[in-house]
């Protein structure tokens, strides 16, 4: 890339990675059999600066989707034939409904179909659903709100990735507030589950919902311009009258600096936060349920792990 890199997401196997830049290209890197990662498609793909690119679920062949400063959302797919070398990756549709620069995207885990939520600083969150998994040029507009009143804007949204569960988001914004959303069945539209997670003193960067395995609790983890990273217990209660028991578990602010991302491992024990400190922290909850840093990786490649 020739310019500052926004993003670098893993595929489903963790076999393939794809890169996006202000340069206005993506690029897909490929594992080879030597381990070393080979650049095997690289294209221009907005007018803007690339904010985000993520993976669909492979149960929907190989499909990216990517969102610019240029307020759109395209949807890649490579085709089944490849070349040997560099492969032409396919736009199959682009989502113009955003009035300014679209934050965020995340396709829905597998369970919902091919879903795509995105979230634009117009302070909308938007759902977009493909209505035939083997024709992935038609992505209608299911159903958009608005994340917050007073100008507020959302800045990151993923998705609640439980099988037992309605479908549930949650979304961070600019103001530092932290919002859970759930669709309900009976009205068919998404109404606010939680209003307000508090902890955070400033714009949120990212926002994470942990895989939930085996617990009666689910666990979601935000990064903040105000150095910090937060994390908050969520229990559901109640039959009919459902409602969500959310508790601050934890406020990590070792950082020095903004916290741009964070990750959850595929169990929801192990969370990862990365900085403008140029570090990656490594957090895990002991048996005492105290979050405490496990690992530091920093830029210089020096790799620090703790014992507790």
């Amino acid at each position: 890339h020739e310019d500052i890199l926004h993003d670098v997401s893993y595929d489903f196997y963790g076999k393939r990675l794809a890169t996006c830049s202000s340069d206005h290209r993506i690029k897909v890197w490929d594992l080879n059999a030597d381990e070393q990662w080979e650049c095997t498609a690289d294209w221009k793909a907005h007018q803007g600066s690339i904010w985000k690119v993520c993976w669909a679920h492979p149960e929907f062949g190989q499909v990216l989707a990517s969102c610019s400063f240029d307020r759109t959302v395209s949807i890649w797919e490579e085709p089944e034939i490849r070349n040997r070398d560099r492969t032409q990756w396919t736009p199959r549709c682009s989502l113009v409904d955003s009035r300014s620069s679209v934050q965020d995207i995340k396709f829905a885990p597998h369970h919902w179909g091919p879903k795509l939520v995105t979230c634009s600083a117009d302070g909308r969150v938007r759902l977009y659903e493909a209505p035939d998994v083997m024709n992935l040029e038609h992505w209608p507009l299911m159903e958009e709100f608005e994340t917050l009143r007073g100008g507020a804007r959302g800045t990151c949204v993923d998705w609640n990735k439980s099988r037992t569960d309605p479908q549930m988001l949650v979304v961070g914004s600019d103001d530092g507030t932290v919002r859970i959303w759930e669709f309900s069945d009976t009205y068919r539209r998404w109404q606010v589950a939680e209003e307000t997670l508090g902890g955070h003193k400033e714009a949120v960067h990212d926002v994470a919902w942990a895989p939930n395995i085996g617990r009666d609790f689910h666990l979601i983890a935000a990064a903040s311009k105000d150095r910090t990273v937060c994390i908050w217990k969520v229990r559901s209660e109640g039959g009919q009258q459902r409602r969500l028991e959310v508790t601050q578990v934890a406020c990590l602010d070792t950082h020095k600096s903004d916290v741009w991302r964070v990750e959850w491992n595929v169990t929801g024990t192990v969370l990862a936060s990365s900085g403008d400190d140029g570090t990656i922290r490594l957090w895990k909850a002991n048996d005492l349920g105290t979050w405490t840093c496990t690992g530091i990786l920093s830029g210089d490649e020096q790799i620090i792990f703790f014992s507790h």
